[in-house]
């Protein structure tokens, strides 16, 4: 591992060492804590505690494999003793290996909130009308199938295309115990082949979507300081143009710094609006700070929703020949509709066991 890692491994566990020690100072002052906040507590504890047990096992290797070292090195030493210490070098270094890599990802921001709910944001790419259907149908594939999961799901924004027939945009919040977990690889570019309604002489066009997952952020993650937002109101109007509201309730809020902007206006209220808004931000910029993180440890960094390019895909859906193909996995299966109507498992199966 680089000396750049270990020294940000070394002040990230600093502070996770600390961190342990107040929530268990916490615990014990407190032990009639209710049930919720308690079950937080023991579960952040146990987080902690498997991070800073990484650290004493690299400690712990280091050391065997140096005294393993020596002793090899040493004339006269008892020469049965140096033969076991060679047999073991291996597999204590391969051992070092393993347990470095598993703090890696331990300590990768991404990895810390799998556990959290998700911010599942849909938009039409390349193709039109038919790229704003297609995106109103994953839509309605991940709502199927994240309800059959027992999550639950909320509409933060929703903009719907000229033609009212299908979606610009929508974003949903998924809730549930590792919802960005069960979503974070169905971020990319998503194609669509098909004969489109509207295709008098039955030609298949090629559209896509583009799908972006990204963990919940809480008040504590991101901190929004009044003089990095710019807010701005505006009237609410329908996909067809006309006003739908007779106040300025729409609410866009620009974050300062990063240029992030969000616009909401489905609510009647403007407060309801602006709560929405926040929240999507939040969300943005927690996404765009794991990114800055995982950049200065030097970790992949995974592509998000790409530029919605026919070429920059991650899974074709292909309606002439009944096929879904993912084209990380190089896999395709024959049930379209079926995947369509929100039976995904075995393709997010598939995923978390190949992708890591």
């Amino acid at each position: 591992m680089k000396l750049a890692f270990y020294w940000a491994m070394n002040q990230t566990l600093s502070k996770f060492k600390a961190e342990l020690g107040e929530l268990e100072a916490r615990l014990n002052k407190s032990p009639s804590l209710p049930v919720k906040e308690q079950g937080q507590l023991f579960k952040r504890i146990s987080e902690l505690k498997r991070m800073v047990g990484l650290e004493e096992r690299i400690s712990t290797l280091k050391q065997t494999i140096s005294e393993h070292e020596e002793l090899i090195k040493k004339i006269g030493e008892d020469q049965a003793l140096q033969e076991m210490a060679r047999e073991e070098l291996p597999k204590l270094k391969e051992q070092l290996k393993k347990a470095e890599e598993d703090l890696k990802v331990a300590l990768s921001p991404a990895d810390q909130l799998l556990s959290h709910n998700a911010l599942l944001e849909i938009r039409a790419g390349t193709g039109g009308e038919e790229a704003a259907i297609f995106a109103s149908d994953l839509a309605r594939m991940y709502s199927r199938f994240l309800e059959n999961g027992g999550f639950k799901i909320e509409t933060l924004s929703k903009s719907e295309s000229e033609a009212g027939e299908g979606l610009k945009e929508i974003v949903l919040r998924v809730k549930g115990p590792g919802a960005y977990h069960k979503l974070r690889y169905e971020s990319g570019v998503h194609r669509v082949q098909r004969v489109p309604v509207t295709e008098s002489k039955g030609r298949i066009h090629t559209s896509t979507a583009t799908v972006a997952v990204l963990p919940e952020a809480e008040e504590k993650d991101v901190v929004l300081g009044p003089k990095d937002l710019k807010i701005e109101t505006f009237r609410a109007s329908s996909h067809g143009g006309q006003s739908v509201n007779t106040t300025d309730s729409a609410v866009r809020i620009t974050h300062l710094p990063t240029g992030i902007t969000v616009a909401v206006q489905d609510e009647r209220s403007q407060s309801q609006n602006k709560e929405k808004a926040l929240t999507i931000l939040r969300h943005r910029l927690l996404a765009h700070q794991l990114e800055e993180e995982e950049r200065a440890l030097a970790l992949e960094r995974r592509g998000q929703i790409g530029s919605g390019e026919r070429s920059e895909k991650i899974r074709t859906y292909n309606f002439p020949q009944n096929r879904i193909t993912d084209h990380r996995l190089n896999k395709s299966w024959h049930n379209l509709e079926e995947v369509l109507s929100g039976k995904l498992n075995e393709i997010i199966q598939a995923l978390q066991e190949t992708q890591g």
